[in-house]
């Protein structure tokens, strides 16, 4: 058990690589941590024309630097300092527990920098514990703990004048409570000459006088807090462990626990407890939670002349005897005691109560007896008071039953919990294990004696100590404060802090506890986490009473005059500000300052006589804006030059004088006018931030990011309602949201809730962020192994789609959304892109183009599609191209000329219509993963998820000729599902899949069309489950690479080298699902290795987890270790995904060694004799020739004649139809017949 809280007063690569991004997407930044590059990819892509990369993404990085990665944002209330990379990436320089509120460069005025402090309510920073505040260094990322803060801190200014950093929240350090001082030079926490103030403090500013201001919710100065009747809570004692030393044999008198409970003074067995004879002894209670006892009540025994005469306090754990005072029943006067305590032998007086001097944590005590009355010492009762009221989940701990306590604290469980033990935790608690929607909460009942203003805080114990940190989410609190039912809801809280925590989960009013009423807390889990095994905890609460005595005069906002030494009630009416807030009337208090000269802008949620939630003071006092308040409360605001931006949970001013103003607006501090952002958005604004981006041309400009409860950018102008996840950037110089420019920038989501600038150059972000060099959807063009530019269309974020839908794309090995498959189409001078997946995309004329889009490079990149003739919830899987014919497969339905498409359609790309399709194919979830079309033929092979195609049974595999417009089975031994198909020469064809091969499983198998028959792949029965793409090592496919998934879930990569099958062995984590595989020339070599030439290196496409990095959408293999490529984010806030390297021109093999290939050598042989009998031939008519001229030959005579007339008609098929036998389809047909 930890008690540290209880001590306390609180009660408890080579130079940058040129990504074509930077320069036009993303602002210089100054770094100031060390960041290492990666060594380049070196990719080779000169002999390969144009290339791309298509995937399910939002948004893709290549990996340049350490520290890059591809994770989705948090969700947990976490939070980390951010730094930027030189390619505009976010990458984390600590990571925090929870959230980060407030950042401040802390220089002194000698100019020396101290770091970066961090405020917030989080417990630990880097690893490190330190509650509520820490100091980071940005040039070495360590972290400071800054101890002795217990609490959140939401506010900080960095005072150089004085060195200082001025602290605001709701905590408690040394002497005071929710505002104090960090001295720099060596000083540390130093309390303000007012001790801070009884409510928090949410924002500091500095005046133009040099006066700090503080703002929150608090009516006074001062730290006091408490009940005006002290020690009223009861210790519960009897949940305790009771043991004793030297208790008396004697039946009824030897059990410590006869004094628990024992009040009425009764000395007799059973309500007394003894000691053994003339001996010392000793009375000890050991507890599952901690308190600070305030007083301590005892009463003596007199049983026959017995009694304590002397005693002593020891507290554990800090082992410690407790001074306490009380007064002398003799005298009348006050006195003191520690080791010797005397309690009176006086049997008329019923008890004697001890004051602690000292207010100290402790789990455990012991009473021990040094002398007594008579023949020996015991005791009759003991009671043990507090003044801090808390409410356990545990009811052991809560005040006993059998008190006088008319209604004790209390609380009540629905559910399954169990106890947790303490650990480092001050107490024992509850915990929940959740794996479905269910009932389980805890309410708490506090024993609340006087009403008034009370601050309630939430204690959670921290994960480490009960390994729960993975498994710990969010909950929701809820309260009943009044008789009337008042009170607050939906407080959302989560519970993944390291260490110990409280947060205050109320401040107001609160009505004592009665007969007929008693306030409650209700903790449950909240709903729609997608955290298995999601573990709930539950504690205490704690309730404070603001004490009325404290300094009053005050109104959420006080002026503090560094150079004064005490604070008087009668300055109040000597400062502006303080008459300034003298002038709310109600509401929470001030959210936020901006100050900009003599002018001061105080927002929250509060009302005035004349003004609503936000209005200025200067010089001459409290001033309304003139262009009108708002009509709902201000959470944050953030000044940039005379535009102050403002969001919170509003939508017009209080006069409805201006429209769009949903929770976000501006104020431009020139012209008194408020204006909107877009049409704002449509939930509660509670963070802006700005940020540094390329927009509108090489130049940074400043942005301002939005973070709050919002999902939508509300539609305004041309501009659609666009989806989000409470992350906005609106660009001023555009008038616009990021999310509605075709601007080339990074891409940003998540949360941003502070930054700094910092001394040298160069700024630091907290949030959560996941970020990408490229902010694109789908598809990207690879210039050069370390250059991305986007392609010229716009593919659409993904939005939810239908269940159905999602089944039967999901039927396919391939992934269902995004881009799958790009070809680059060139043919009589076009220069057209191929598009094809599940997306939509906006056409040139605005329309939306679904799922298989051309781009027009020849036609000023125009956008087109294929209409509506194909369903929109068709996926394309794969693409090729047969001269101008585009074939196109995938889980693709529609009708085409009147005709049923399913699985496979063509579409002339020269004259942009469709020609004849082929048949229908049929079975459960059709779908076509790989086309392949055989060399030098018209045949276009087919493979996939189908068992027919039109009227012919031909499962997994089918030819469509297209001289006769008939699908053809290719051979009858096979069947299964298709993925991958590639031709190693004009009669040898490589499918990989989930296939059976006479009935029997097969992962990898060749096609021989003069043969027409399948054979199992070379030794490819060692493959440990179905192959799901593969790339050739060589010409003819002797050697090759797969990937698929085993039989374990696992993903594999093996290669085959002409002889043998090697595997790369298990380095891919678990998830890992690989969609593609290309093999590149490199252009500065790596070492060699058995696996891999050192001039290449082979990509790997797909969702990858890579050990010791995380996951990624590329990796490169170099025949020993894996790199990452590319990185991709996805609007889901997950990793995306890629499924394919696509390329005008295919990588080359050179034909190897002088090594020819048989059937080759057979041809040359050939062609050399029919030379040879060509020559004989030649010869021999020359020389026949010769011999007639010498012998005197003559032409003989001739008559004209019609040729054709001795002909007879012959029909062209006998004519000419042998000449297709042993050529593709046609012959296959005719040979069945």
């Amino acid at each position: 058990m930890r008690f540290s809280s209880l001590w306390s007063s609180s009660g408890e690569l080579p130079p940058l690589l040129r990504v074509g991004l930077i320069l036009a997407a993303i602002s210089p930044v100054s770094h100031a941590i060390n960041i290492n590059p990666i060594p380049p990819a070196n990719l080779d892509f000169s002999k390969l024309g144009s290339v791309g990369l298509a995937g399910d993404f939002s948004g893709i990085s290549l990996y340049e630097f350490e520290g890059q990665n591809q994770n989705g944002f948090s969700t947990n209330g976490s939070a980390s300092i951010l730094t930027r990379l030189p390619n505009g990436a976010f990458v984390t320089l600590a990571a925090a527990d929870a959230g980060i509120e407030a950042m401040c460069s802390f220089v002194l005025k000698d100019g020396s920098t101290q770091g970066v402090v961090v405020g917030g309510n989080f417990t630990s920073l880097g690893g490190m514990e330190s509650p509520g505040a820490a100091l980071i260094d940005p040039n070495t990322s360590k972290v400071t703990a800054l101890t002795g803060i217990s609490g959140q801190v939401y506010s900080l200014l960095c005072d150089p004048s004085t060195n200082s950093v001025y602290v605001g929240g709701n905590f408690r350090a040394a002497n005071s409570t929710n505002a104090i001082v960090w001295v720099g030079g060596g000083v540390g926490w130093t309390n303000l000459p007012f001790q801070g103030f009884n409510g928090q403090v949410s924002s500091i500013t500095k005046a133009s006088n040099g006066n700090i201001v503080f703002g929150g919710n608090f009516t006074g100065l001062g730290n006091a807090t408490g009940p005006s009747n002290p020690d009223q809570q009861i210790v519960n004692i009897s949940g305790a462990n009771i043991t004793s030393t030297s208790s008396t044999a004697t039946t009824g008198f030897s059990d410590p626990m006869n004094i628990i409970c024992k009040t009425g003074g009764v000395d007799d067995a059973g309500n007394t407890w003894l000691l053994a004879d003339n001996t010392p002894g000793a009375w000890k209670a050991s507890f599952g939670f901690g308190f600070q006892p305030t007083k301590l009540r005892l009463y003596n025994t007199h049983l026959d002349g017995r009694g304590t005469k002397t005693w002593r306090f020891t507290a554990q754990p800090i082992n410690g005897i407790m001074n306490f005072t009380y007064v002398d029943p003799s005298t009348g006067q006050n006195a003191s005691c520690s080791s010797e305590c005397p309690l009176s032998s006086n049997s008329s007086l019923q008890f004697q109560d001890f004051h602690f001097v000292n207010r100290v944590g402790m789990d455990e005590f012991q009473i021990d007896i040094s002398a007594f009355y008579g023949s020996g010492g015991g005791l009759n009762g003991i009671e043990l008071f507090e003044d801090d009221i808390f409410a356990y989940a545990i009811n052991d701990f809560n005040e006993p039953t059998c008190s006088s306590v008319q209604v004790s604290s209390n609380a009540t469980s629905t559910g399954s919990w169990r106890v947790t033990p303490s650990g480092q935790s001050v107490s024992q608690y509850l915990t929940a294990t959740i794996n479905s929607s269910t009932t389980q909460n805890v309410v708490f009942m506090p024993d609340i004696k006087q009403s008034g203003n009370y601050s309630i805080n939430m204690y959670t114990p921290g994960c480490r100590q009960d390994n729960s940190c993975v498994t710990r989410g969010e909950v929701n609190v809820t309260g009943v404060m009044e008789s009337s039912g008042a009170g607050f809801t939906n407080r959302s809280l989560f519970q993944t802090n390291d260490f110990d925590k409280y947060d205050q989960i109320f401040f107001g009013y609160v009505d004592a506890t009665s007969s007929s009423f008693r306030p409650t807390v209700t903790l449950s889990p909240a709903t729609g986490q997608n955290i298995p095994n999601l573990s709930v905890v539950a504690q205490r609460v704690e309730f404070i009473l603001t004490n009325p005595n404290s300094t009053g005069g005050l109104k959420d906002i006080f002026e503090y005059n560094p150079q004064q030494a005490v604070i008087t009630t009668s300055d109040f009416a000597n400062s502006t500000f303080d008459k300034a807030g003298n002038s709310i009337e109600t509401g929470p208090g001030v959210k936020s300052f901006a100050t900009s000269g003599n002018t001061t802008f105080v927002a929250g949620d509060f009302t005035a006589v004349g003004f609503r939630n936000i209005f200025s003071i200067t010089d001459s006092g409290v001033t309304p804006l003139p262009g009108g308040s708002l009509n709902g409360a201000v959470a944050t605001t953030f000044l940039n030059g005379t535009s102050l931006y403002v969001g919170g949970n509003f939508t017009n001013t209080n006069t409805s004088t201006a429209t769009g103003l949903n929770n976000v607006a501006v104020y431009d501090t020139s012209k008194n006018a408020w204006a909107a952002l877009g049409a704002g958005v449509n939930g509660a604004v509670k963070d802006i931030v700005p940020l540094q981006l390329n927009v509108s041309a090489n130049k940074p400009e400043t942005v301002i990011t939005l973070t709050g409860n919002f999902n939508q950018l509300l539609a305004f102008g041309s501009n659609k309602t666009v989806t989000v996840t409470g992350f906005a950037v609106w660009v001023p110089s555009r008038g616009n949201w990021l999310q509605n420019l075709d601007a080339v920038t990074i891409g940003v989501d998540g949360q941003l809730t502070a930054s700094v600038d910092l001394p040298g150059g160069g700024s630091l972000f907290a949030g959560t962020l996941s970020s990408s060099q490229l902010n694109t959807n789908g598809v990207v063009q690879v210039e050069s192994s370390s250059s991305l530019t986007p392609f010229p269309v716009r593919i659409q974020p993904q939005q939810a789609q239908p269940s159905t839908a999602i089944a039967k794309r999901e039927a396919s090995s391939q992934n269902g959304t995004g881009v799958i498959a790009g070809l680059f189409y060139g043919n009589g001078g076009r220069n057209v892109t191929v598009l094809g997946g599940h997306f939509t995309a906006t056409g040139s004329n605005g329309s939306d183009v679904h799922n298989l889009v051309f781009i027009n490079a020849t036609s000023a990149n125009a956008v087109t599609g294929i209409g509506s003739q194909i369903a929109s919830d068709s996926t394309f899987h794969s693409l090729a191209l047969q001269d101008d014919t585009l074939w196109a497969g995938g889980a693709v339905t529609g009708t085409v000329n009147n005709g049923e498409v399913n699985g496979l359609l063509s579409y002339n790309l020269a004259t942009s219509a469709f020609g004849t399709q082929p048949p229908a194919l049929s079975g459960s979830n059709v779908a076509v993963n790989s086309i392949s079309v055989r060399p030098n033929t018209a045949d276009i092979y087919a493979g996939g998820s189908f068992e027919s195609a039109g009227s012919l049974q031909c499962p997994g595999v089918c030819v469509f000729s297209t001289t006769t417009a008939q699908w053809v089975r290719p051979g009858s031994n096979l069947a299964g599902l298709a993925n991958t198909m590639k031709w190693g020469s004009t009669d040898s064809l490589v499918a990989g899949g989930a296939l059976t091969l006479n009935g029997a499983n097969a992962s990898l198998v060749t096609y021989d069309a003069k043969a027409q028959n399948w054979t199992a792949f070379d030794g490819s029965s060692v493959l440990p489950g179905p192959v799901t793409t593969m790339e050739g090592a060589n010409r003819d496919l002797t050697q090759l690479w797969v990937a698929g998934s085993a039989t374990n879930g696992s993903a594999f990569i093996m290669k085959y080298d002409g002889s043998t099958w090697n595997s790369v062995g298990n380095t891919l984590g678990s998830g890992s699902q690989i969609r593609g595989l290309k093999l590149f020339d490199l252009t500065t070599n790596h070492a060699s290795s058995a696996l891999m030439d050192a001039s290449r290196v082979l990509l790997i496409t797909g969702s990858l987890n890579l050990p010791g990095f995380g996951n990624a959408s590329a990796v490169l293999f170099n025949g020993t270790a894996f790199q990452p490529y590319a990185l991709t984010n996805s609007n889901s806030n997950t990793g995306g995904s890629l499924s394919q390297f696509f390329s005008a021109k295919e990588m080359s093999f050179p034909t190897g060694g002088g090594r020819i290939a048989v059937g080759l050598i057979v041809l040359i042989a050939l062609a050399c004799s029919l030379g040879i009998i060509f020559l004989m031939v030649v010869a021999g008519v020359i020389a026949e020739r010769i011999r007639r001229k010498r012998e005197g030959y003559m032409p003989a005579p001739t008559s004209a004649y019609d040729r054709n007339s001795g002909m007879a008609r012959i029909p062209p098929e006998q004519l000419f139809g042998s000449l297709g036998q042993g050529r593709s389809g046609v012959e296959m047909q005719s040979t069945r017949i």
